[in-house]
């Protein structure tokens, strides 16, 4: 396993003693702490660390500093080493100097000097975790390519088959109509679907609009050879076709007004992929003279079967593939570009659309999965996700992605269908839970945030890997208010946006939670929480102290923080699991 090295450059000597000593308390032995005295010292050292093969997922340098300020510092690591993440020590450096380092180094975080010892851990242990975070999301980035790889390899073949299939259709009516016998083929009910030009010169006449079932025989005039019997039902190759039997007969005569034609017929039945009848066929010829025409005969009908079966073969595989690349690529994303088919997909292609978007992901997966092997998680995450997958297409939405253990889904209908899909989610997870008891295994939650707002939709790459994408704020945003589930200790979050969306909000459960700023952006936000899937007893105390919570959440925030606890109290007497009273209730009491 490649070793990790954080570097700390400063260029007083205490204060890189000081940060090595509360990383290694903060960090423990998983890490190597480098310490260089100046700019310089530090891309020496870096450039060093690289060639011996260290991965360097972090780099924490003051700003003002003799050979080089910090700003220009972690500019020149980027350009060296690009998923490095970057703090500054910020206790002199400008606004400037701030926005070079986040506009040319694409700066993590600053902090100023002297910094808080729980700030510190605090940032540098989401630093790392957000290294990791890229580089698990690298790798299953590296796969997708790969499977896209193979998808690019299945549509190759599937335009190959539909050309072919193409081919073959034109093929066969050609042949068909070409061929010296008659072809009569009916559908299910007995109707003529099909007569080649050979079979009406045999039979004397054409489609006959209500001709069908047992009244084929008397409309075409079909005898039993040298008689004037209606050829009989039972033995009737057409009629026989319909109930699942092949049979070919020697006896059957077509009586025309001028003259008796003796025909040999063959008779199928032709099955749909579900394995039903779909069509019954026959082909028939005069025989009068049998011994002139027996080898060319035969080798006629042989070549109309194999043509048959290469088409149901050709029919069959289009279907498959097709399932297969809806599977990569969801029809309704097709559909939102106008596509009918993955083959017609040009990269660039994109469209503006007002759509929901959910965030869905597994709390502490990252715990649960260091306790399980690679193959445990695998067949965790699919036995989860599968769990979660119909209460999306149930509800009208298509999943964008999945992230490891998170769901990314799209709605493009209405924000209620984003809303049900979610409270849908809950319920089945509840139920997913009470079978990973009875199996003997903990169980697990979830968050979800849903926010409403217009979106590019498209496809982005290049020319030999493309991948269908969604990109707006509004996409970042419902992934930070998923992340503020964990905060609140709540399971579903909305935004104001896909609140003002909802036909009637009156049909949901819905408080309003707080007015935030959430990482990446400089407006506040007002989230609300969606607890119709809570327990019941927790909802029910929800609901029951509905008015003494938005009372205490409008004093807390005009700073009556001692009035706000007393409504806080007693909202928790009557609902004592109610985690949302709990925090802002620690809030008011830490104000006053």
């Amino acid at each position: 396993m490649t070793k990790q090295v954080i570097i700390c450059v400063d260029d007083e000597k205490t204060v890189l003693t000081s940060l090595k000593a509360e990383l290694k308390a903060a960090l423990g032995k998983k890490y190597l702490i480098e310490l260089a005295e100046g700019g310089e010292d530090a891309l020496e050292l870096l450039e060093e660390l690289l060639e011996d093969g260290y991965e360097i997922p972090l780099i924490i340098s003051d700003y003002l500093m003799p050979d080089m300020k910090g700003d220009e510092l972690l500019r020149r690591v980027h350009l060296l080493s690009p998923k490095t993440l970057k703090v500054m020590l910020t206790g002199q450096a400008t606004i400037e100097a701030v926005g070079n380092a986040i506009n040319y180094a694409k700066l993590y975080r600053y902090l100023t000097k002297p910094w808080q010892a729980e700030d510190l851990k605090l940032t540098v242990s989401e630093a790392i975790y957000s290294y990791l975070q890229d580089k698990k999301l690298a790798e299953k980035n590296e796969k997708l390519q790969q499977m896209n790889r193979e998808l690019e390899e299945l549509n190759r073949q599937q335009s190959a088959l539909i050309a072919q299939l193409h081919a073959n259709e034109n093929r066969l009516m050609q042949f068909l109509e070409a061929m010296p016998v008659g072809v009569f083929v009916v559908d299910t009910t007995g109707k003529p679907c099909y007569i080649n030009q050979k079979a009406k010169e045999l039979l004397g006449k054409g489609t006959v609009s209500d001709a069908r079932g047992d009244r084929l025989r008397e409309v075409y005039q079909t005898y039993l050879a040298g008689g004037q019997e209606l050829y009989p039902k039972e033995r009737d190759p057409l009629l026989q076709a319909l109930n699942g039997k092949t049979m070919t007969v020697d006896d059957m005569e077509v009586h025309q007004e001028a003259r008796v034609v003796p025909i040999e017929v063959w008779g199928r039945p032709i099955y749909d992929e579900s394995g039903q009848i779909a069509y019954a066929i026959v082909a028939f010829q005069d025989i009068s003279d049998r011994k002139k025409s027996e080898t060319e005969r035969q080798q006629f009908i042989e070549e109309l079967f194999k043509l048959n079966c290469d088409l149901e073969i050709a029919l069959e595989n289009e279907l498959k593939l097709t399932d297969n690349a809806s599977r990569f690529v969801p029809n309704e994303f097709l559909s939102f570009l106008g596509y009918e088919s993955i083959a017609e997909v040009k990269l660039g292609d994109a469209v503006e659309q007002e759509m929901s978007i959910l965030f869905s992901d597994i709390r502490n997966f990252t715990t649960l999965s260091e306790r399980m092997t690679p193959e445990e998680n695998f067949r965790f995450i699919n036995s989860y996700l599968s769990r979660m997958e119909p209460a999306i297409i149930e509800n009208n939405g298509f999943i964008d992605k999945y992230i490891g253990d998170a769901i990314m889904a799209l709605f493009g209908g209405s924000a209620d269908d984003a809303v049900k899909a979610a409270i849908s989610m809950l319920n089945r997870l509840v139920e997913y839970n009470q079978h990973r008891m009875n199996s003997g295994y903990s169980p697990i939650q979830n968050g979800i945030g849903i926010n409403t707002g217009s979106l590019m939709l498209g496809t982005v790459g290049g020319s030999y890997r493309m991948d269908s994408t969604v990109i707006s704020d509004a996409v970042n945003l419902a992934s930070r208010v998923e992340s503020l589930t964990k905060n609140y200790g709540v399971c579903l979050l909305i935004t104001h946006q896909t609140l003002s969306r909802l036909q009637n909000p009156a049909d949901y459960h819905i408080r309003t939670i707080d007015t935030v700023k959430v990482k990446g952006k400089s407006e506040f936000i007002t989230v609300y929480e969606v607890f119709d899937a809570d327990d019941s007893p927790v909802r029910e105390g929800k609901l029951a102290t509905a008015d003494l919570f938005e009372e205490a959440l409008m004093l807390y925030n005009q700073q009556s923080f001692q009035a706000a606890a007393q409504r806080l109290t007693d909202c928790l007497r009557i609902n004592p699991q109610d985690s949302v009273a709990q925090i802002y209730l620690q809030r008011a009491r830490e104000r006053f």
